[in-house]
Parts: C-alpha cells; sequence; structure tokens
C-alpha cells in the first residue's frame, strides 16, 4: 500500500475529500489542518530568537550545539 500527501486549495478542499471518501479502494483518510502564524506570532519569535542570540553573547544563557539540540528532540 502507498501513501500520498496533497496540497489542496482551501476553496477545492471539501470537493477532494468527498470524492476521496467515494473511492472503494481508499482505505483511510487523515485530515491534518496547518496552524499558520500570524505576522506578529513570527515577529514575536524573531525577536525572541534575537533576545537569546544577545543573552548568550553577553554570556547570561549557555549556548547548546546542534547535536545536544538534536538529541532533545
Amino acid at each position: 500500500m502507498r501513501q500520498v500527501t496533497l496540497h489542496i486549495p482551501d476553496k477545492k478542499y471539501q470537493l477532494f475529500i468527498d470524492l476521496a471518501k467515494s473511492l472503494d479502494f481508499v482505505k483511510k483518510i487523515e485530515e491534518e489542518e496547518k496552524e499558520e502564524l500570524t505576522k506578529d506570532q513570527i515577529l514575536a519569535g524573531l525577536e525572541q530568537g534575537i533576545k537569546e542570540i544577545n543573552l548568550v553573547k553577553t554570556g547570561k544563557l549557555k549556548a547548546r550545539n546542534a547535536r545536544e539540540l538534536i538529541d532533545e528532540l
């Protein structure tokens, strides 16, 4: 069995889901909705990152290497 990931425009989404559900060979449909970040959320994240970089530069925050970050995930 194979799996396919599709990106469907919002206005065509329900039509596509209805069509896929009508096909007898489709076993399971998992719907996934992405949360889109607002401009303010993106800017807040960037601002937080810059603050953390400045704290590392001044020695007030200890930096982690990439391996530690990957291991944490």
